[in-house]
């Protein structure tokens, strides 16, 4: 690859020179493989410039903001590289969204391009109706559904020449991710590249410290996970390789580790279950040493099964996407069974009171996390932002407490926000398409624990005097107003929601009854 010039100084933790940086001192090395094919760091590194001078001949500028919404590709890797260097905002989007909740972020964000993969074009396409929005599609160009529209094929920004690491300053935006609350419709979360540059680093050296060189990715890299993934890689002393995953499937993964020595990698706890469902046996895994868990509440029954089975550390994890994906995690030399692990390095975390003072150790309040890591705010929402970062702390809405050692441990939340297999449900989308039924007049959403998916999304509902209609139909019914991951499993129909003394829907109530009818059935 050409040397680097820069027609001004950028920032101390531009990520673009990083990735730069991460080139020069390990040389040319496999770096990701992906469907049959090893994609080499030198590889990588060329076509991001050359993809990056391809993205500014669109119009593409500083500042713009441009959604990644892709399945697992090594473009994934090139266009988060390549973004950066032009000094464009990196806005990745999860795929499973439905296509006003995708038209809600094109908006919001006001993003002026999209780099899709071929099977997702469509989506793109009924989402952006009426936008001024330049789609580039992204995959083999045998196969390139972009032919007869407007579409930009991503092969033809490779031709452009490689272009300078456009000058960007520590607090210039470097990503926009999208996420929800409890209530309202997505937000989007503005971080920094100092803050997804700290945070990177800090994670890295969890991987320092375990020797790890090789990974299987089988989780969504268009999602704050793999944005942190991607740095922190950046940030290694190692040569590190990364084993890609379209999408996971539990046999796949099981061929995989044992075809290319896989040491570790990153799941959700519906992941483990499924592969704990297969003949893992039969495979060689001797290799594998540890399993990195978050997302969704990892049950105690789960990890020890897990780590029976496979002969490994489940090391669990703890963050969101304000603090920029990672908060604290746990090393195979320090992991402890039901906690996420210790601060990382980048992150000053208390337990606070109600009345905002840090309470002794062992006892429970709210998580609050302060440092670099911590977003700037939301996008085009001060108010919320005002109520979210209070004094340089994000209050994160979640509940823990420290042992006596320092390790952390998540409890509850304030928020009812349903974590399903890694995934956020918020309960008012549920709870809005459910009352959208003409026969319901109430509806409450809430989370049970499940030992496949973390969390299982049921929903009880009242339904209108005379009004009659079924759990199944009531399903069938959300079902095609939902993401996939969104849609309740089961109803229960109640005469009536339970409301506290002020009126407002009982979720514990609510979770009682439906713990009542599990046990029933």
């Amino acid at each position: 690859m050409t040397e680097t010039r820069m027609s001004a100084l950028p920032g101390r933790h531009n990520l673009a020179v990083l990735a730069e940086e991460s080139y020069a001192r390990h040389g040319d090395h496999p770096m990701v493989f992906f469907e049959g094919t090893w994609h080499s760091s030198a590889e990588i590194a060329e076509r991001s410039a050359r993809v990056a001078g391809g993205l500014g001949k669109l119009g593409i500028e500083p500042g713009d903001r441009v959604v990644v919404l892709t399945m697992n590709t090594p473009e994934v890797f090139v266009s988060y590289r390549a973004l950066w260097r032009l000094g464009a905002v990196v806005t990745p989007v999860i795929f499973l969204q439905t296509p006003p909740e995708l038209r809600h972020i094109l908006e919001d964000s006001g993003a002026t391009a999209a780099i899709v993969t071929p099977e997702l074009l469509p989506l793109i396409q009924a989402a952006s109706e009426g936008l001024e929005l330049t789609v580039i599609v992204a995959g083999d160009p045998a196969h390139d559904t972009a032919e007869g529209t407007d579409a930009v094929a991503y092969e033809s920004l490779e031709s452009a020449a490689p272009i300078d690491i456009a000058p960007r300053g520590d607090d210039d935006l470097a990503a926009l991710l999208y996420t929800g609350g409890t209530t309202g419709r997505a937000k989007g979360v503005m971080l920094s590249h100092r803050g997804l540059w700290e945070s990177g680093h800090a994670l890295s050296r969890v991987g320092e410290s375990q020797g790890t060189t090789r990974w299987l990715l089988p989780l969504p890299l268009s999602h704050a996970y793999g944005l942190i993934v991607v740095i922190s890689g950046m940030h290694s002393s190692r040569r590190q390789s990364s084993v890609l995953q379209r999408w996971f499937d539990a046999k796949g993964w099981l061929e995989l580790a044992q075809e290319h020595r896989v040491e570790s990698s990153t799941v959700v706890p519906s992941m483990l279950q499924m592969l704990l469902d297969q003949p893992y046996q039969d495979y060689d895994l001797s290799s594998l040493r540890s399993f990195g868990s978050g997302g969704a509440p990892l049950l105690p029954a789960l990890r020890e099964k897990t780590e029976e089975a496979f002969g490994v550390t489940i090391l669990e994890g703890y963050g969101c996407t304000e603090s920029s994906a990672v908060i604290a995690a746990s090393t195979v030399e320090e992991s402890r069974p039901g906690s996420v692990g210790k601060p990382l390095s980048h992150a000053e975390v208390i337990i606070a009171g109600p009345d905002g003072s840090p309470v002794p150790t062992g006892e429970e309040g709210e998580i609050w996390v302060r440092g670099p890591g911590v977003m700037q705010g939301y996008w085009n929402d001060p108010a919320q932002t005002a109520a979210t970062v209070v004094d340089g702390w994000l209050h994160t809405g979640d509940i823990g407490h420290f042992d006596a050692d320092g390790y952390l441990y998540v409890d509850d939340r304030i928020k009812d926000l349903i974590i399903r297999g890694g995934f956020n449900v918020f309960p008012r989308d549920v709870e809005d398409a459910l009352l959208a039924h003409e026969a319901v007049t109430a509806a409450a959403v809430v989370g049970r624990p499940d030992a496949q998916r973390g969390e299982e999304v049921v929903a009880a509902v009242a339904l209108h005097p005379g009004a009659r209609t079924t759990p199944e139909e009531l399903i069938a019914f959300v079902k095609t107003r939902l993401a996939p991951h969104k849609y309740p499993r089961e109803v229960l129909i109640l005469d009536a929601i339970p409301v506290t003394s002020v009126g407002k829907t009982d979720r514990k109530a609510v979770r009682s009854m439906v713990r009542t009818a599990e046990g029933e059935s």
